[in-house]
């Protein structure tokens, strides 16, 4: 009887710190950061940051609470304390499902003379659960991939390509990457062999966007 209580003791236990574990791995967005908003009319503003894309605004904990929308700032950065790095997230005009395009909040990842790569995240459902693209490792950030993410949860990543003003979603497809990074077909294909990088990957896509644009300097 004594062993039977210790086993259910245990389990108990176990199942206590699963559930504690779950409730604190949140995602980037779900977080408090240490950063600083930019406005159009150009005023800064510092303290702790926390942003929503689906609704593209962003808050300001500093003594009080105070919420921006991305058509009145220019851009909004902190450090992403558990992915490492600073973080840049821009306003830029996109027409979403029109033909009317309206100022919402972009990452920039990289960007050069001729291109730029942007992306948009958010928390998709995965009924594979914890296995396989149910972990951060294949939507991992850049440079560092984060822990699982929560039960049937995932981060997942829309990209997109600025190039001469116009803003593109990339349909995460090699063919149309070599569409969107034209000109150096030979070149992108030796660095992503050599590098054993995916075309559809947040971190590969940057660094290939990346040996594009320093391609385009030569």
């Amino acid at each position: 009887m004594q062993t039977a209580n210790k086993i259910i003791l245990s389990l108990c236990m176990l199942l206590l710190g699963v559930a504690s574990g779950f409730g604190q791995n949140q995602f980037p967005s779900q977080m408090w950061h240490k950063g600083n908003i930019y406005t159009t009319d150009g005023q800064a503003y510092g303290g702790q940051i926390k942003y929503d894309l689906e609704a593209n605004v962003v808050q300001l904990q500093d003594q009080t609470v105070n919420t921006f929308t991305s058509t009145n700032v220019t851009y909004f950065e902190f450090f992403d304390e558990i992915y490492g790095g600073v973080r840049k997230f821009f306003s830029l005009p996109y027409a979403q499902g029109s033909d009317y395009a309206t100022p919402i909040f972009f990452e920039v990842l990289t960007e050069g003379d001729d291109l730029a790569l942007l992306c948009r995240e958010y928390v998709a459902t995965d009924s594979r659960g914890m296995g396989g693209y149910g972990m951060m490792g294949g939507y991992g950030m850049n440079p560092f991939y984060g822990p699982p993410a929560m039960m049937g949860q995932r981060l997942a990543f829309k990209f997109y390509f600025l190039k001469d003003g116009r803003i593109e979603q990339y349909s995460m497809k090699k063919k149309d990457l070599f569409d969107m990074l034209p000109g150096h077909d030979d070149e992108i294909s030796l660095f992503m062999r050599k590098n054993r990088l995916d075309y559809d990957k947040r971190g590969d896509l940057l660094r290939i966007t990346a040996y594009y644009n320093e391609l385009n300097k030569n």
